[in-house]
C-alpha cells in the first residue's frame, strides 16, 4: 500500500499552530470588513453520528447525497451521506494520507480531497487525492515557493483548477495553483496568486477563542459556478465567481454570514440549487446545519480606515480598543495551549 513519506505521529488533532507558521504569512493588514448581513436564519438539516465521521472536516453536496471525508484514517476515504446523514456509501483510494482536510468535486464528477493539514509547517509536499467515477484514483503532489504551510481550505473551479488557501492564525490567508498541469504521482509547484484578509468579527466558536474568527478552515464552490466560499471557525465568506477566475473573485469584498456556534466547524459547501450554504463541524454528534446565501451583494463593504497594504502601525497595534492585539494575544495564547498539549500528549 502507497504510503504518505511525511505521515505525522501523535497527531491527535492537537492544533499545534506554532507562531512561526503563523507568522510566515504576516501581519494581517487593514483590509475593509466583509459586507455585514443580517443574521442568517439556519435548518438542521440532520446530524452525523457516525464514529467514522467523528472528525468531520470537509462536506460537498451533489444532489440528493452529500460527501464527506474524516481527518484521518490509514486509507483515503470519503463517506456518502442520505439525506438523513446515515452513511450509505463509501469510496477511497489504497493510500495513508498524511492530513486529509478538505474536499471538493471537479468537472465530470471527480471527487477532490485536500491531504494538506499541516500543524507543524514541516511537509516538504502536500497532496491532492482525485478520486474519478470509474474507480480510477490519481494522487497530485504539491509543493509551496515559499516554505511550508498548515492549509485546510481547497477550492476547485469550474474548469478543474485546484487552489490551496492556507490557515493563519493572524487572519491573513495565502491562495496558492500549481504553475503546471498535474502529474499523477508527480510533484508540481505551486504560486502564490492571491491573500484572503480577514478581520475579528465577534462571532462565537471553535477551539481556540477570538483566534478562531481569522484561521479559514474550508472552502467550496458552487456547483452551478456561481459563487466560491471559505469558512472560518465562526464565520463565512462569500464571493461571486465568473467563469474559472477564482483570483479575480477574491480580489472583491465578500458578503459574511455568521455562523451557528460549533465546537470545531470546518467543512462548508453549497446546497445542489446553489442558493444556500451547508455546514458542519467535528465531533459527534454533529449537526449538518443549512443557512441562506447572504442577500447583501458582495463589493458593498465600508471603507476601510488606512490603506489595504499598509502594515500596522506600533501605535495601531497598541491602540486601545483595536481589534490587532486582540488577535495577535488570542493567537500567541491558543499557540502556547496547544503546544503544551502537544507536548504532553507524547510524554510515554
Amino acid at each position: 500500500m502507497p504510503t504518505q513519506a511525511e505521515r505525522p505521529r501523535g497527531r491527535a488533532r492537537g492544533r499545534r499552530l506554532l507562531l512561526t507558521a503563523a507568522l510566515a504569512g504576516g501581519l494581517a493588514t487593514v483590509s475593509p470588513a466583509a459586507a455585514a448581513e443580517e443574521p442568517a436564519v439556519p435548518t438542521v438539516r440532520c446530524s452525523v453520528t457516525d464514529e467514522r465521521l467523528a472528525e468531520l472536516s470537509g462536506l460537498v453536496v451533489v444532489g440528493d447525497q452529500m460527501l464527506a471525508i474524516n481527518d484521518g484514517g490509514s486509507q483515503v476515504a470519503v463517506y456518502g451521506l442520505d439525506g438523513a446523514c446515515q452513511v450509505v456509501d463509501v469510496q477511497g483510494a489504497p493510500v495513508d494520507p498524511f492530513d486529509p482536510e478538505d474536499l471538493g468535486v471537479g468537472p465530470g464528477g471527480s471527487v477532490w480531497v485536500a491531504d494538506t493539514g499541516d500543524n507543524n509547517a514541516e511537509r516538504a509536499t502536500v497532496a491532492l487525492h482525485v478520486l474519478r467515477p470509474d474507480g480510477a484514483a490519481s494522487l497530485y503532489r504539491l509543493t509551496y515557493p515559499d516554505g511550508a504551510h498548515d492549509a485546510e481550505a481547497l477550492l476547485v473551479a469550474p474548469d478543474g483548477t485546484p487552489y490551496v488557501v492556507t490557515k493563519e492564525v493572524l487572519g491573513s490567508s495565502a491562495v496558492y495553483r500549481p504553475t503546471a498541469p498535474l502529474a499523477d504521482g508527480g510533484t508540481v509547484p505551486m504560486e502564490r496568486v492571491a491573500t484572503v484578509n480577514v478581520t475579528l468579527t465577534g462571532t462565537p466558536g471553535g477551539p481556540v477563542g477570538r483566534a478562531g474568527q481569522l484561521m479559514v478552515t474550508g472552502g467550496a464552490v458552487a456547483s452551478d459556478g456561481s459563487a466560491l466560499a471559505l469558512r472560518t471557525y465562526t464565520d463565512a465568506y462569500v464571493w461571486p465567481l465568473s467563469g474559472s477566475d477564482v483570483v479575480g473573485a477574491l480580489a472583491a469584498a465578500p458578503a459574511r454570514v455568521a455562523l451557528p456556534e460549533s465546537p470545531q466547524g470546518e467543512a462548508i459547501s453549497f446546497t445542489a440549487d446553489s442558493r444556500g450554504l451547508v455546514v458542519a463541524s467535528e465531533g459527534l454528534p454533529s449537526d449538518v446545519v443549512v443557512l441562506p446565501l447572504p442577500t447583501t451583494p458582495a463589493g458593498t463593504a465600508a471603507p476601510s480606515t488606512a490603506p489595504e497594504t499598509a502594515i500596522p502601525s506600533i501605535a495601531e497595534l497598541t491602540e486601545k480598543g483595536s481589534p490587532l492585539p486582540a488577535a495577535l494575544f488570542a493567537a500567541l495564547g491558543a499557540t502556547v495551549v496547544v503546544w503544551l498539549g502537544s507536548r504532553l500528549l507524547r510524554r510515554p
